[in-house]
């Protein structure tokens, strides 16, 4: 019953430990972007530094993206998500017990860590290309949108979870640093977790699977896609929470645990956002409900890069909250619409890839910004070109077909 309640009509119930798998990763995700900041300010590096290390979490899962479009095909899907989780232990253990730049920089290129708040890791191409085989074409979306669901919702509870250094600082006698550390031990044993949880994992059933092969028919559709994805999410990454987190700190003065509430609200607001996403793709179709909904998104941002006080700074950003991931479940399920079932998981690599390396040069950009005073020009700069993307994707692709 309830995972009847948890999985749409017309899915099979083994997405189930991919949605958990989800939910763990976005909780950890969600505390890590609002500390990684705090904690590397902590160990005595600046503001250019937070973004390299974020520059690099992104580089390095724009790589190993690559590499699963390519080559992962040829390996059992469970073993690669069980690699991964491997992984993710270990990043976790070597930012809690590593203090040089150099060392935390080849960490954050070869680990899992996310400073954004979207899901940009190894992980996504693999659990999206089996999700997409799971569901029929009609229940996709609503599919797509509860596993956006899951790792948003859980998010936000991991960035309220970010207070716990601070409590703990304060009423247990631990140092901030160590209490960080310790979140760092969290998301080691997070990794432990999700690694038994996908050993768990069945084998897709031969008869549902299309045998997974490279791009062919729908090669030129992907590749622009792809490039526009790109844009977006080049964008996207001059506003990566950890950075946005770094700017309401410097700014306002917010705490860690300040800025953890408020992300666990923007959580909140993106959960109730992908939720409302499903209806109203079935109203008006997944393209518009990508763009109509996104630039209103980036006119809040824009407005909130010139906002005089917190509390207006704070409401225009959850405004933008509530509005800036409803294009996640719907753009996954229009990727995975518009190829042919045997192109799903090369589909998913390929698009996922330009959006990681794209999104890698934003934070080094802005954290430079930052450093040298323009610090409400990363906010302004997204809000421009994720409008310029919207009204692109629109021009190019709104008379494209579905296939299925």
């Amino acid at each position: 019953m309830l995972a009847r309640l948890i999985v749409p009509s017309g899915v099979d119930a083994t997405v189930l430990p991919l949605l958990a798998g989800r939910s763990l990763r976005g909780f950890c995700d969600g505390f890590i972007a609002v500390l990684l900041p705090a904690y590397l300010l902590a160990l005595g590096f600046d503001e250019f530094a937070v973004g390299a290390i974020s520059s690099a979490t992104l580089i390095g899962s724009a790589l190993a993206t690559i590499l699963v479009g390519f080559v992962g095909h040829r390996f059992a899907q469970r073993r690669l998500l069980m690699l991964a989780a491997v992984l993710m232990a270990a990043t976790g253990a070597a930012f809690a017990g590593l203090t040089s730049l150099w060392p935390l920089l080849i960490v954050a290129f070869v680990g899992t860590l996310n400073p954004s708040s979207g899901d940009v890791s190894v992980f996504l191409p693999l659990e999206q290309s089996r999700l997409a085989e799971a569901a029929t074409p009609d229940s996709r979306t609503a599919l797509f949108a509860r596993y956006g669901l899951a790792g948003s919702l859980s998010a936000a509870f991991g960035a309220l979870a970010a207070a716990i250094p601070g409590w703990m600082s304060m009423h247990a006698g631990v140092s901030s640093l160590d209490a960080m550390r310790l979140m760092f031990a969290v998301y080691t044993l997070s990794g432990i977790a999700l690694w038994a949880l996908y050993a768990r994992l069945p084998d897709p059933h031969p008869q549902s699977m299309s045998p997974p092969a490279p791009l062919g028919p729908s090669r030129c559709i992907v590749v622009r896609l792809a490039m526009l994805f790109s844009v977006d999410a080049f964008a996207g990454g001059l506003v990566v929470n950890a950075l946005l987190s770094l700017w309401l700190m410097q700014r306002f003065g917010m705490t860690s645990g300040a800025a953890g509430q408020f992300f666990f609200w923007a959580g909140l607001l993106t959960t109730a956002s992908q939720l409302a996403a499903v209806p109203l793709a079935r109203k008006i179709g997944l393209l518009n409900t990508m763009v109509f909904t996104h630039i209103p998104s980036s006119m809040f941002l824009i407005a909130a890069a010139f906002a005089p006080s917190l509390s207006l700074t704070l409401l225009l950003l959850l405004a933008r909250s509530a509005l800036s991931q409803m294009d996640v479940p719907t753009r996954t399920a229009f990727v995975m619409a518009v190829v042919t079932p045997a192109e799903r998981s090369a589909a998913a690599s390929l698009t996922a890839v330009p959006r990681s390396l794209a999104a890698a040069i934003g934070p080094m950009l802005a954290g430079g910004l930052m450093a040298i005073g323009w610090t409400g020009a990363p906010l302004l700069a997204c809000g421009l070109l994720k409008i310029g993307y919207d009204l692109a994707i629109l021009a190019a692709f709104r008379q494209t077909k579905t296939l299925n």
